[in-house]
């Protein structure tokens, strides 16, 4: 597998070394350009009629041209629009033609979703040639407004600035005007000022997208590809300061519980708190929040994993997410995916998560735990210079947490979590019109003297980064480099090198070992790739793309403190060829294939495992969709498995996913995927399907539904415990099945596009059932069946929950553990009703509703059955809270 892997990696290199020496491909498109002039006159009355005689002052722009389906074709309606500007704000007017105007689609949804017909204009206010502000606007309304960074890779729909707009439908189609703050951009200081600027328009009933300036889909470019926007001149520096009290009312009700002192059945509170905005200059400004609450925010779906491996949820909170671009660090981030993708060295969900800390209970005590570190305060500094430095600051402080335990009246608290700092600094360095990118990273996690056996007193990380993009930014050379110390006691470093994702007590792990005097552990890691992703097209627009690299994880390597990662001491190879076809042809709107595989080793030199994938997705003309791909994995060893003992060697299989779905821009959308897995000689198999249905009976109004069911079996290398056997560690293992069923419901309402109700519920069931155990004996054995001992009858025998094992059947119990299944059943939902009364000041009205019954031992019915019987059996806790925010902007 060596030697196939080298051989292929030598082969894409060669091919694409050589394929590079073949021109620059497409050349460049000529740059538009438009001039606008200063606002005269009496204004504009912002009413989405752009009649006001102060438009006549400039040109209309236009020349609009397919960007899909049909790049570069004439679009099927055309689209104008005008730019002014006075001291404080940016006018734009859009003229959407539209030869049949009954048939413009006004849907509704909530900010961000960009529903129905829309115009949009991209503003590169920095020139940059990197980034972008993007502001949206349905023919509905309804506002969308996103960031853009790393020259279109990422639209980040959490940045939410004040602007105003307003449309009009009439009988040659319909006009819009918006009205923009200067303060809701970053830009320099310069008297003549010269920005990249994009507007596009969205056709619905087409499901067509035209641009002002052509940017071929194939280039691999997008913010880089801009026209400019002349004549902005003397614009004064903007200072904006935005000052947002809130406040909060909240009453819970749950379960009362007979004894317990802290379960009475209902509890209240009223929170009050602040967030802000200051621009320090024009281009740099600081966000910060006092006593933040997040009672808004969807709950996140619930996930029950028996692998070991973490979960990871997408931040969700208002102030984590905004700007969060400018200190993203993703250690990997290549277009060939792989588990070890996900790894960040900044992680927010970290901040203000769940106590570590867990107090003792003697019989007959009660405790109440806080669900989360309460965040005390957090502050960011971002922006970027004209100088090209793009610069990001974060500082947030959660408060010690304590655990109030009471024994009869008489109570006591124990920290369960303490006082904690967390930093990150982010810098960035454009060079030669950003064709080349340098920047660095660091963390920095610092907490009091408490939990010293179980936490780190002390985290830092770091990296560097590096990028080069060269003809006409189409190739792509990536350097990243990280580092990470953490330091605490000898109980806690041992505990760290023990953990899940390090390990080193694995007894064929000669380059690490286990070291209980450490008080510090440093790794390292980064990832070195080159890729193409434009270039010279073919007569459909098709263009092959590639990408090829190494990433790596050195053992001591720990980010968890304030980043991701999920297993270090790894090195992992990966290679992506992709061939595309952007433009309309035949039965396809668009089409494209992709060859990835994968390699990768532990720092001792172990080969740990080889997967080779090809998947095709297609979009046709009728905008439905379909899509499939293929997976071989000939070699699979596991340094996790069986969490501290030997590697594992796991079945070769393969497996193979499916999806398909109807055109979503109809009233009636839906869709189903697939996901089939199966080890070879019937050792694993995974089944996995989802149904997605979604109805949008009016314009304003939208439900969907989405249910999954997932089996998984393994047939006997499942860890299930360790125990000692006459001095000896004994790795139990077993074979598993675990079914889990999911529904997920969800309801959208626009009585305006600033008044919204929105309805989000998911019922969850998960039940893993454990049979044949054993135990194992050569877990790197060929053969499955010589890796693992399984019991005989009387060796193993089960009593009061708890299984008893005599391996030497002398009559004596050598041996115990306890019965691993469990069910377990969820249900969260979120009912918000949402009003922006004045444009950045909102009023919420929430009902949050969260059961998690006791239903460990229903392990019999089916699972249906016990989801549903269970969900409303006994009561869940509800949560209703009023939130009042009051932005003061100037």
């Amino acid at each position: 597998m060596k030697k196939i892997t080298c051989l292929l990696t030598g082969l894409t290199i060669c091919v694409f070394t050589a394929f590079a020496g073949n021109g620059p491909g497409d050349p460049p498109v000529e740059k538009k350009k438009y001039f606008t002039k200063a606002l005269q006159g009496s204004g504009i009355d912002l009413d989405g009629i752009p009649d006001e005689s102060a438009w006549d002052a400039v040109e209309w722009g236009g020349g609009f041209v397919q960007f899909q389906p049909d790049d570069g074709a004439e679009p099927a309606q055309q689209t104008n629009f005008k730019i002014l500007y006075d001291d404080k704000f940016l006018y734009v007017a859009y003229r959407a033609h539209d030869t049949a105007p009954d048939s413009i689609v006004q849907r509704m949804g909530r900010r961000d979703e960009f529903p129905g017909d829309w115009v949009e204009i991209n503003i590169d206010s920095y020139h940059d040639l990197r980034t972008a502000f993007s502001f949206t606007l349905s023919v509905s309304g309804v506002r969308n407004d996103e960031f853009i960074s790393n020259n279109g890779e990422n639209w980040d729909t959490s940045w939410n600035p004040i602007w105003f707009a307003k449309t009009h439908v009439d009988s040659l189609g319909w006009t819009a005007e918006a009205k923009i703050p200067f303060s809701q951009l970053r830009y320099g200081d310069e008297e003549d000022k010269v920005w990249g600027i994009q507007v596009m328009r969205r056709l619905f009933r087409h499901e067509e997208r035209s641009t002002w300036q052509h940017i071929p889909r194939n280039a691999g470019v997008w913010v880089s590809g801009f026209g400019e926007l002349h004549g902005l001149k003397g614009i004064p520096p903007q200072r904006q300061i935005e000052i947002a009290p809130y406040v909060v009312a909240q009453t819970e009700r749950f379960k009362k519980e007979e004894g317990n002192p802290f379960a009475d059945g209902s509890d209240s509170k009223l929170t009050v708190g602040v967030d802000g905005k200051v621009a320090v200059t024009s281009d740099l400004i600081l966000d910060f929040t006092i006593n933040p609450d997040f009672g808004q925010v969807e709950a996140d779906p619930s996930a029950v994993r028996i692998d070991g491996f973490q979960n990871f949820f997408s931040e969700r909170r208002p102030f984590f997410i905004e700007s969060r671009n400018i200190f993203d660090f993703q250690i990997t981030g290549s277009q060939a995916g792989g588990d070890y993708d996900s790894d960040l060295l900044f992680y927010s969900r970290r901040i203000g998560g769940s106590p570590h800390g867990r107090p003792h209970l003697a019989n007959g005590e009660y405790v109440d735990i806080p669900q989360n570190a309460s965040i005390l305060g957090a502050a960011k500094f971002s922006g970027k210079t004209k100088n090209g430095w793009s610069i990001g600051l974060l500082e947030s402080v959660t408060q010690e947490e304590k655990a109030v335990i009471d024994n009869n009246g008489e109570r006591r608290r124990e920290v369960v979590e303490p006082f904690t700092s967390y930093f990150v600094g982010r810098v960035q360095k454009d060079i030669n019109g950003a064709n080349t990118v340098i920047g660095g990273i660091f963390t920095a996690v610092n907490r009091d003297d408490k939990l010293t056996d179980i936490l780190h007193g002390s985290a830092y990380s770091g990296g560097v980064d590096f990028q080069h993009f060269w003809k006409n930014r189409t190739w792509n050379f990536r350097a990243r480099g990280i580092f990470s110390r953490v330091e605490g006691s000898e109980t806690a470093i041992a505990a760290t090198q023990t953990s899940f994702g390090h390990l080193f007590q694995r007894p064929n792990a000669d380059h690490v070992n286990v070291d209980d005097s450490r008080t510090s552990l440093t790794g390292h890691g980064g990832t070195l790739s080159l890729a193409k992703f434009g270039g010279k097209s073919g007569k459909l627009g098709q263009v092959l793309k590639f990408e090829t690299g190494v990433t790596w994880r050195s053992p001591e390597l720990e980010l968890n403190d304030i980043g991701f990662m999920q297993t270090a001491d790894e090195i992992n190879h990966f290679t992506w060829i992709g061939y595309h076809f952007p433009k309309s042809f035949s039965v396809f709107r668009q089409f494209r294939i992709n060859y990835n595989h994968y390699s990768k080793w532990d720092f001792g030199g172990q080969y740990l495992g080889q997967t080779f994938n090809t998947n095709a997705h297609a979009n046709f003309q009728n905008n439905w969709q379909l899509g499939g791909g293929l997976t071989y994995n000939p070699l699979d060893i596991s340094n996790n498995a069986l969490r501290g003992g030997s590697s594992l060697r796991k079945p070769p299989g393969m497996a193979q996913f499916g999806y398909f779905s109807s055109d979503s821009r109809k009233k009636f959308f839906g869709g189903i995927d697939m996901f089939n897995a199966w080890g070879f000689d019937k050792t694993v198999r995974v089944n996995d399907v989802g149904l997605f249905l979604r109805a949008q009976p009016l314009d304003a109004m939208s439900i969907s539904f989405s249910t999954g069911y997932n089996r998984f079996w393994r047939k006997q290398d499942q860890w299930v415990t360790e125990v000692n056997y006459n001095g000896e560690t004994r790795t139990i293992v077993s074979a598993v099945e675990q079914n889990t069923l999911r529904f997920t419901l969800r309801f959208n309402y626009n009585i305006t596009p600033d008044l919204t109700v929105q309805y989000y519920g998911q019922p969850f069931i998960t039940r893993p059932k454990y049979q044949d155990f054993g135990y194992v004996t050569d877990p790197l054995n060929k053969e499955f069946s010589k890796r693992f001992h399984r019991f005989t009858p009387g060796e193993i025998s089960f009593e009061s929950d708890r299984f008893k094992v005599d391996e030497n059947q002398d009559g004596v119990t050598d041996y115990t553990f306890d019965k691993p299944d469990f069910n377990f059943v969820q249900f969260r939902s979120n009912l918000v009703v949402r009003w922006e009364y004045i444009p950045g000041s909102e009023i919420y009205l929430v009902w949050s509703q969260g059961n998690t019954p006791d239903a460990f031992g229903d392990l019999d019915r089916p699972l249906h059955t016990s989801l549903f019987d269970n969900l409303f059996d006994q009561q869940g806790r509800n949560i209703f809270l009023v939130k009042m925010t009051y932005r003061f902007l100037r």
